[in-house]
């Protein structure tokens, strides 16, 4: 079994040899949940892909463990980022997004406010949904053992949607009635590829051709209709393995 992941602040002045205590809710849970011990392997990252691997060297109380760190490691940057653009699903199938798309290995996502989403992230709640997106990315990045959690950007309008389309090596929506099934698209062998994901009511005609104008084609992922919570998932996976890094 791979050794469990901690996030910290910062691992710039770490070195083989030194020591990094951990503490507040990261030591309580290797602490008190996972319940590790003197010996026991574990990895600390800083979730920007940089870590460094280690034993426990002491465990004090119920909050304070202390790493002898042995190794530092490096995720290196994707030759091809994947940008899922996911827009608002109901309820807490947001999470389940984020969560799923992040132990695959998407690299950023980007919540999006489509005219035919049923929740509307407005004011309060706004902040609110944003930072349980951004905590259920980092607790999935820690959980599937990874150095560099995904990016997860502020909301964003169909206009700037738009935008990022536009600077994409490759921009795609992903749409029940695309021409061009996304496994047969040309990938880009370096750069970036952006990927929209609508909302359970579909994107609407002129979301389409906002996106058609920022260089956008529609692509469908196969013969079956995927929820809007999931669709992201099979399509960074699909990009994953034809982009290599699943190989």
């Amino acid at each position: 079994m791979t050794a469990p992941v901690f996030l910290v602040e910062s691992l710039a002045d770490m070195r083989p040899g030194g020591t990094l205590t951990l503490t507040g809710p990261e030591g309580r849970h290797a602490v008190s949940v996972r319940r590790l011990r003197v010996g026991e392997e574990v990895v600390l990252t800083d979730g920007a892909g940089s870590g460094a691997g280690g034993t426990v060297a002491a465990v004090e109380g119920k909050d304070r463990l202390t790493v002898a760190v042995t190794e530092l490691r490096r995720e290196p940057e994707p030759a091809v980022r994947i940008t899922v653009v996911q827009a608002l699903p109901k309820g807490d199938r947001g999470e389940l997004a984020v969560e799923t798309m992040t132990e695959t290995g998407v690299d950023a996502i980007v919540p999006w406010s489509a005219s035919r989403c049923v929740t509307q992230w407005k004011g309060e709640r706004a902040a609110k949904s944003l930072a349980k997106w951004r905590a259920t990315a980092r607790e999935a990045g820690k959980q599937s053992r990874r150095l560099a959690f995904p990016e997860v950007a502020e909301p964003c309008t169909t206009r700037q949607v738009a935008e990022l389309l536009a600077q994409a090596d490759l921009a795609a929506v992903l749409h029940e009635e695309g021409s061009a099934p996304l496994a047969t698209a040309a990938l880009p062998a370096t750069g970036s590829i952006v990927l929209v994901v609508g909302p359970e009511g579909g994107v609407a005609p002129d979301e389409l051709a906002a996106f058609a104008d920022a260089g956008a084609r529609p692509y469908r992922l196969g013969p079956t209709v995927l929820r809007t919570s999931t669709a992201g998932t099979a399509a960074t996976a699909l990009l994953l393995g034809r982009t290599g890094r699943w190989s």
